[in-house]
């Protein structure tokens, strides 16, 4: 991911910051408890296609 773009992008839906997560190729949004995938070095920031952490994955951050 391109550094650059990562300080632009937000969360689609509460505009917070994403951590990425480079082993598993997700943009993550602490708020909101979302996993966004990144295919192909492109991120998918639909909130539909977007999967809920799990408690155990949210505690890790």
């Amino acid at each position: 991911m391109d550094a650059k773009l990562l300080d632009i992008l937000v969360c689609p839906l509460c505009k917070s910051p994403l951590i990425y997560r480079k082993a598993e190729q997700e943009l993550i949004c602490k708020p909101d408890r979302l996993a966004y995938k990144i295919e192909d070095g492109i991120p998918v920031m639909l909130a539909d296609e977007a999967r809920k952490l799990t408690p155990e994955e949210y505690e890790a951050l």
